[in-house]
């Protein structure tokens, strides 16, 4: 979609996580998604070459445009998207109060203890292999796949360099 932002709007956006717009016909500040529950969670922000435009790479919770689409332009939102999603509320996470964010928790008890977390949700996960429960087997490889995006985290790489090296492998 296409919005205006003013400074206030632009300041909120990134205190908050949820892109927020001036409204000029409505003389105010609204985050989209406000009443409908379509929130756009901010997923990075960068500023043209002139300095007077951003744009704003979002994971929209639901449909962007106001008819119901998936955007402005006709154009179709990817699910697959959603562990890199995934990763910026990781790092939304680490940032808040252990008392309030398993995330911010595990962070703050260091590096071997995350590590320690994927060990054993891996052997978890085999455990559960061995059986025929789907439901517990795929708990189980979400716990994995969680703390592996944490660990990855608290290596600072992210999903995208594994991605590359898996590419590379894949070209040779």
């Amino acid at each position: 979609m296409l919005g205006f932002m003013n400074e206030e709007a632009l300041n909120k956006t990134m205190s908050d996580g949820k892109v927020s717009f001036f409204s000029r016909s409505r003389n105010r500040l609204w985050t989209k998604g406000e009443e409908s529950g379509n929130f756009l969670m901010l997923r990075e922000m960068s500023v043209d070459c002139d300095n007077d435009t951003l744009l704003i790479k979002v994971h929209p919770l639901g449909p962007v445009c106001h008819t119901g689409a998936d955007t402005c332009w006709s154009e179709k939102n990817h699910q697959e998207d959603f562990l890199f999603y995934l990763e910026d509320i990781i790092n939304l996470r680490k940032q808040a109060s252990p008392e309030k964010s398993y995330v911010s928790k595990l962070f703050h008890k260091g590096i071997n203890k995350i590590a320690q977390k994927v060990g054993e949700e891996a052997v978890e996960m085999v455990i559960e292999a061995k059986d025929n429960n789907k439901e517990l087997f795929l708990n189980e490889a979400a716990d994995l796949l969680f703390h592996y995006l944490l660990l990855l985290n608290a290596k600072q790489y992210n999903l995208q360099a594994v991605i590359d090296v898996l590419k590379a492998r894949h070209s040779k």
